[in-house]
């Protein structure tokens, strides 16, 4: 393995788990400055307007492009590694599912490898396979919210849309699995400044992950393996999916063979799989 890069420190920030205030970002709190700043140039000096007008544009290029960088922390907390009192841990994020034709199977393997995963489910897919999601939780794995719909234009949506589309998924997820889920990854991982307060009043904290293995598009098993696995160090939180997975040239889920790599990988290396409610919010794995 080579050396882990200097990680963004999360730890400052409360477990997940119940309703918090909301506190803007340093970088929310400057784009509402310049915004108050260029309406108060152009009252006093209207001569200004182009300037202020450019300014004002800028900013929201700013944040969209924050929006559009899942692992960006400028538009709120977003754990992209585990904290430091998680020791010799990788935490296994699943994606999209549950998916009947491939969960199942991924079960299978963490089972053999006595690992334990994240699997952020779709409301509206969950609904479909319940009995799916139920496996995964009676197996010792945790079940987090990845919103009812994963609708395309999820970072368009207004506070209101996306607090209904949040609490949908979360009323689900909890009446199938039991499971209150603590954490919430957006659709693609792409998202705007609404999102963050929304998460704070539904005690739900944004996680997205250090590498992903581009599993839904790239047929070759090695080839995704080595985007996960390159650097792989303690703490490192890793993007599979379940659901649309993409198929090898045996016409097979390329995931099923991804999956296995990784954990003789994380084995190799004495590093425990364990889930981002174990890791990040011990206390909070039994809710």
């Amino acid at each position: 393995m080579t050396a882990p890069l200097p990680r963004p420190l999360t730890t400052r920030f409360a477990a997940p788990g119940s309703a918090r205030r909301w506190k803007p970002s340093p970088f929310i709190t400057g784009t509402a400055a310049l915004h108050a700043a260029a309406a108060a140039g152009v009252v006093l000096q209207p001569a200004l307007w182009p300037w202020a007008v450019g300014s004002v544009m800028a900013s929201h290029l700013a944040v969209t492009a924050a929006g559009l960088w899942p692992r960006s922390a400028l538009l709120g907390l977003n754990w992209t590694v585990l904290p430091p009192s998680a020791e010799k841990q990788i935490a296994l994020t699943i994606d999209d599912g549950p998916n009947p034709e491939v969960t199942p199977r991924m079960l299978d393997l963490l089972d053999r490898y006595d690992a334990r995963a994240t699997f952020f489910c779709i409301g509206e897919v969950a609904r479909r396979y319940p009995h799916c999601v139920e496996a995964i939780v009676a197996r010792g794995h945790a079940v987090e919210n990845h919103s009812q719909r994963h609708r395309h234009n999820f970072s368009l949506l207004g506070p209101g849309a996306l607090q209904r589309e949040i609490e949908a998924a979360q009323r689900t997820l909890t009446d199938i699995s039991g499971m209150r889920p603590l954490f919430f990854r957006a659709p693609a991982g792409l998202r705007n400044p609404f999102l963050e307060p929304v998460l704070c009043r539904l005690g739900l904290h944004l996680a997205s992950w250090t590498r992903r293995g581009f599993d839904t598009r790239t047929r070759d098993a090695a080839v995704i393996s080595a985007r996960l696995l390159r650097g792989l160090a303690p703490g490192d939180i890793l993007l599979l999916h379940d659901g649309h997975p993409a198929l090898d040239a045996r016409n097979q889920p390329v995931v099923l063979d991804v999956l296995p790599a990784v954990l003789e990988a994380a084995a190799a290396a004495q590093l425990r799989c364990t889930t981002l409610r174990a890791a990040i919010a011990p206390d909070a794995v039994a809710r």
